[in-house]
């Protein structure tokens, strides 16, 4: 779904989009190009809030013991 929305922009940030919104040597709209970019950003956030949690789990002690625990019951070829 695709919302109409309206933002304030400095024109510094403006003129770059300008300069960057292009496609195959054709201006494309301002629009395409913020999604772009907004959806990359989107992307390297959730990896980031990702590699995170799972940096946590590997130094948490109690999660570590519970996943060898699951480890020995998956190794014993119950599936």
């Amino acid at each position: 779904m695709v919302k109409k929305v309206t933002i304030t922009l400095d024109e510094d940030i403006l003129a770059f989009i300008d300069k960057h919104a292009v496609n195959n040597g054709e201006t494309s709209n301002r629009s395409g190009y913020i999604n772009d970019v907004l959806r990359q950003h989107r992307h390297a956030v959730i990896e980031a809030e990702m590699i995170a949690a799972l940096r946590e789990d590997a130094n948490n002690p109690e999660y570590q013991e519970e996943i060898a625990l699951w480890d020995c019951v998956a190794g014993d070829g119950i599936e």
